[in-house]
């Protein structure tokens, strides 16, 4: 008999969840495709309702699927109970207080009024209260691992959607409190058991606080002298595991004290180190939960009910989108902005599937209304890409662009044509302004365009690889053209076009590094400033300086070298020197 044949079960598994971590999903990442997506879907694939079905006909299979998802519930809830202990450790109150207007304005409003809804809807439909409004608060949240990478931080869209996604994770707080307060009563009132719980749990969250602050820094410090990372990694599950047996002890979920041991270790001194050790943990052990979640889509059950599942996925969308749109229109934000934000806000979130299992283990909701609301979730995130892709469509043929006349009374007077507008676009148009030279920048982020002449930039929006906008801006008469944008394709393509267009426009480009740069050159550009070279030179003429050396002398040097730099840059030479591999001048010049 073969030994594969006596693989355990807890081997087959660990060899199907470390191939999903180390093989599967980079492929997945290659295709800019987000991990949670690729868990989800291989949870899928290996699951009881995917390949397992076909483990009696082929037994091999056996050792590629998990037909027991059951077995890996225990790892599901660590992974839950790290995340949840991470994302308290993420919560700064520098960055609740500096978005407080929109962190407790809009953020508040919006979660509270769709849960509401939610809740109302499902509650009118049949639900018990309590199950109802889980399934409203868990349906209200929208997924910050998924939104904010694709929105940003920046921009309009970044900054709406920040701020209520950082309302929602204070809001877990209070919903796992929630939940672990209503779960013993989950089919009566029982309001004296409920408020037995809530004071008891209230009691235990005080000790927390009060007795986090005192032992927490001290336990840290001894566990950092020790200069030991696996005393630190310790330390931490101490604190991890021991909050969460605390909370579970009087009823409340061990979600609850994980999340208020990562809140009070992120007021201490210690917390970049402890989200540092806790990270590879969080991320694997959240991949096994993500896993049992596309492991418990039954295929054949999405299929007997679609019409009802398609229906549910549409009406939860199209609730949060309508919702958000209008809470931010009510706010003062541009129409492109609330519609933009709205549809990349309304798939349900990773949070959202925390929730409906803490609500499933809590009784509130019976195990197929949970396993049905986790398919409509899991099919939200999987479409939350084409969802952004649709909400920037649309966002854009709403607002009419600024026009150049709304800018610029004489467009075709000779100005500097800035092409970009993020934080070097801007340092560039203030130093030109600075020295009283003409310039109008221009870029094709609405948003971006919008903020700029907010804060007194001459800006416009527009493509700038159209040759009618180009021709607009006046640029055939321009004193020279600066591209700002760091997309490395597409300013090669816009050097050349122009360089094709006006043979003696200087154009100046922004490169991200002497390779890049030497491609401008090639392309056409005047010069190419290369960031690696700049902030090298800088480093160099500060240190020079502190070192006592003269000013004059060193702004000499330092300019010495960057031309020395840009003639070998544009002889096609690699920056880097290398004295014992040098080349003859015709070899670098080839």
């Amino acid at each position: 008999m073969h030994a594969s044949a006596h693989l355990s079960p807890m081997m087959s598994n660990a060899l199907v969840i470390l191939g999903a971590a180390g093989i599967v999903i980079p492929l997945f990442a290659r295709f800019r495709i987000t991990p949670i997506i690729g868990f989800i879907l291989v949870g899928l694939l290996v699951g009881p309702y995917g390949l397992g079905r076909m483990v009696a006909d082929y037994p091999w299979l056996t050792h590629i699927t998990i037909s027991e998802p059951e077995g890996l519930e225990p790892f599901a809830e660590f992974g839950i109970i790290l995340l949840l202990f991470t994302i308290g450790l993420e919560l700064s109150f520098k960055r609740l207080w500096q978005l407080r207007k929109l962190v407790f304005g809009l953020g508040a409003l919006e979660i509270m009024v769709i849960g509401a809804l939610i809740t109302a809807i499902l509650y009118y439909t049949g639900q018990y209260w309590t199950g109802a409004l889980a399934l409203g608060l868990a349906l209200a949240f929208s997924s910050t691992a998924l939104v904010l990478p694709i929105s940003g931080t920046t921009s309009a869209v970044g900054r709406a959607a920040l701020s209520m996604l950082l309302f929602e994770d204070i809001m877990i707080v209070p919903v796992i409190f929630l939940l672990g307060a209503l779960a013993p009563y989950a089919d009566a009132d029982g309001m004296a058991g409920l408020l037995s719980t809530l004071w008891q749990g209230l009691f235990v969250v005080l000790i927390m606080m009060v007795g986090g602050r005192l032992v927490l820094p001290r336990l840290f410090a001894q566990a950092a002298r020790t200069k030991s990372p696996e005393i630190f990694l310790a330390a931490s599950l101490l604190v991890v595991i021991g909050a969460s047996l605390a909370t579970t002890a009087v009823g409340l979920s061990p979600i609850v004290g994980a999340l208020i041991a990562g809140l009070l270790i992120a007021e201490t001194e210690y917390h970049s180190e402890v989200e540092g050790m806790m990270e590879p943990f969080k991320g694997l052990a959240l991949g096994v939960f993500l896993l049992t979640v596309g492991m418990g889509i039954d295929f054949s059950m999405v299929w007997d009910n679609l019409g009802t599942i398609a229906l549910a996925v549409v009406g939860v969308l199209l609730l949060k989108a309508v919702v958000t749109g209008v809470l931010l229109r009510f706010m003062g934000a541009r129409r492109s902005t609330s519609v933009e934000t709205g549809i990349l806000m309304a798939s349900p979130s990773e949070t959202t599937l925390i929730v409906l299992t803490a609500a499933t283990s809590a009784a509130l909701v019976s195990r197929e209304v949970g396993q049905f609301w986790q398919t409509v979730t899991a099919i939200g995130l999987t479409i939350t890409p084409l969802l952004a892709l649709l909400g920037k469509n649309l966002a854009g043929r709403m607002d009419p662009a600024p026009t150049l006349e709304e800018v610029d009374e004489n467009p075709r007077a000779p100005h500097v044509v800035v092409i970009g507008l993020g934080r070097v676009g801007r340092l560039v148009a203030q130093m030109l302004a600075r020295h009283e030279k003409a310039y109008i920048a221009i870029d094709s982020n609405a948003d971006l365009v919008e903020d700029a002449r907010r804060d007194g930039y001459v800006a416009i929006y527009g493509n700038a690889m159209r040759a009618d906008v180009l021709n607009k801006m006046g640029i055939a008469s321009a004193p020279a053209v600066i591209l700002t944008m760091d997309e490395h394709v597409l300013a090669q393509q816009l050097v050349r076009k122009l360089r094709q267009q006006y043979p003696d426009l200087p154009i100046i480009a922004r490169a991200r590094d002497s390779v890049h740069a030497a491609e401008l050159y090639r392309s056409g550009a005047t010069t190419a400033v290369p960031e690696t070279l700049e902030s090298s030179l800088q480093l160099s003429e500060a240190a020079l300086v502190d070192l006592g050396v003269p000013m004059g002398p060193v702004i000499a040097s330092i300019h010495e070298k960057r031309d020395e730099m840009r003639e070998k840059i544009q002889r096609g030479a690699d920056l880097a020197e290398k004295p014992k591999l040098r080349t003859s001048t015709a070899e670098v010049a080839s």
